[in-house]
């Protein structure tokens, strides 16, 4: 476990690039999710992620490879809803929470997120929160064993598509 560098960029992008139509909704249109994946996921949108003082990436590695990773966003909530639903404040976002399908159940997620809450405690935060995509069982799940709870939920824009989520928070 460790934070992420501008020298892990390429990586990070290649693991988001693989990870990341994992947790889309089985009806998502496959350009949408590349297109998405080309404009949010990128090398450079890594740079740049990590380049930002309101960001953190934390990584997971396994046999020297990144097996995981998570990032970190300090800051306003820019929606209404949401941060009229999330009590827990100051709070930070976890922004994106990817793992390896093939690190799946070898606690390399349980670990991961244990390293974003004493990192966002640690930062000045009592509380976290994230959005997962209603169809997402296998996250829910994992984020409930982790003391997330639905406080309300939105709709994540990929593409020419709308997809509902659920927003969750927990208390550090």
């Amino acid at each position: 476990m460790g934070i992420a560098s501008a020298a892990d960029a390429e990586e990070l992008a290649h693991i988001a690039a693989a990870t990341f139509p994992l947790a889309c909704p089985p009806g998502a249109a496959q350009p949408n999710i590349a297109a998405f994946i080309a404009s949010m996921l990128s090398v450079q949108r890594f740079g740049e992620y990590l380049a930002d003082p309101a960001r953190m990436v934390l990584r997971a590695t396994v046999d020297g490879r990144i097996a995981g990773y998570v990032m970190l966003v300090d800051g306003p909530i820019a929606d209404p809803a949401i941060r009229a639903a999330v009590t827990v404040t100051p709070t930070v976002e976890l922004s994106k929470f990817y793992v390896d399908a093939a690190r799946h159940g070898a606690g390399v997620a349980t670990a991961l997120m244990a390293a974003a809450a004493d990192t966002a405690g640690a930062r000045g935060a009592r509380g976290m929160w994230l959005g997962v995509n209603q169809e997402n069982e296998r996250a829910q799940r994992f984020y409930r064993r982790s003391g997330f709870e639905v406080v309300c939920t939105k709709q994540f824009p990929m593409g020419d598509e709308l997809h509902d989520d659920f927003v969750m928070q927990r208390t550090l």
